[in-house]
């Protein structure tokens, strides 16, 4: 359940409004997809399942979603999808930075030639506008604070650098082929529906998998790296925001995050104080190739160009996501 009133913040503007979510089974996509239904957009979901769960849209079939299982990949299923549409949220990637490590040509393949799929059935179909989900990784390791758009990237992984060429081709396509864009630089989203069963999951859903199940949380390297946590809500009213403005946005990157840091140890020891097990503290590994130490946003950028500002903040949506696990790891 939504801790956000939808309509009270964009009201009517997506009724009957034909939209294509693509990865909308997987975490973020479903959030952004059941927001959608909410507001009465006609939303088709794209996914091959390989990230995301039919069950995380289920119930919004019965509510009008229809949903196409298939792979960014395949260019008919694409152009189908795209047909008589106005937006295209692409939010359909393989995640992870270590799993990135250990399979780079099957992240270049899926997350940038599928990339080029999206668009290029978009412009087909005269689609007005496609938000990317983009990644903060792209920064690097920079020290830095906070990242700024306009600092140079600096890629530690293949993911970053997949999710790179994402961006610099959803700005040609502005360029070239008046088809709008935008790109939204993702700062550690977070939330319930978060695959916590993932060899690769992210730190939040880890934790709570453990903790839940009584054991210790594992953090790799020396948990003082920092993180801007953002819950999910935010990284939807990111998409909502970017399909609405009036302007074209032309590729421009904007963070999407709350401005706020917190590093890993702290994070165990609020999860582990939540979740009742505080006598849990963190066990340590050496730190992962590829991994970032620092990560906190400017959001000058998205106020200006979007009007954005968080929705929810680290506090009420942890504790969301936490009583969220706990009803469900059991």
């Amino acid at each position: 359940m939504s801790l956000t009133d939808w309509r009270s913040l964009h009201g009517d503007f997506f009724q009957d409004q034909k939209v294509l979510v693509t990865g909308g089974a997987g975490f973020i996509g479903s959030h952004l997809a059941e927001a959608l239904v909410k507001l009465g957009a006609r939303v088709t979901v794209l996914d091959d399942l390989v990230g995301g769960d039919r069950a995380n849209i289920k119930p919004l079939e019965t509510q009008g979603l229809e949903f196409v299982e298939g792979s960014i990949l395949d260019q008919a299923i694409v152009a189908k999808c795209c047909t008589g549409g106005r937006f295209v949220f692409h939010q359909a990637a393989l995640g992870s930075v270590p799993w990135s490590v250990a399979e780079p040509m099957r992240f270049h393949e899926v997350n940038v030639k599928g990339t080029l799929n999206v668009l290029e059935a978009a412009r087909a179909a005269g689609v007005e506008r496609i938000t990317f989900a983009a990644s903060s990784s792209a920064y690097g390791d920079s020290p830095t604070l906070p990242k700024i758009e306009t600092m140079p990237p600096l890629c530690k992984s293949p993911y970053a650098a997949t999710k790179l060429a994402g961006e610099a081709l959803m700005r040609a396509y502005s360029a070239s082929y008046g088809l709008d864009t935008a790109c939204l630089r993702y700062f550690n989203i977070f939330g319930p529906r978060q695959n916590a069963n993932s060899a690769y999951a992210a730190v939040i859903a880890a934790f709570a998998k453990a903790l839940g199940a009584g054991e210790r949380p594992l953090i790799f390297g020396d948990g003082e790296q920092s993180r801007d946590f953002t819950y999910v809500d935010n990284a939807v009213q990111a998409n909502l925001l970017a399909a609405r403005q009036a302007e074209p946005i032309g590729g421009e990157v904007l963070n999407v995050a709350c401005g706020l840091r917190i590093t890993v140890n702290q994070l165990a020891q609020q999860m582990a104080r939540m979740m009742d097990r505080p006598n849990l503290t963190p066990c340590y590994e050496a730190e992962r190739a590829g991994d970032v130490k620092h990560s906190l946003a400017d959001l000058t950028a998205i106020k200006k160009v979007l009007g954005y500002d968080p929705i929810v903040d680290f506090e009420q949506g942890l504790a969301e996501t936490v009583r969220w696990y706990a009803s469900v790891l059991v």
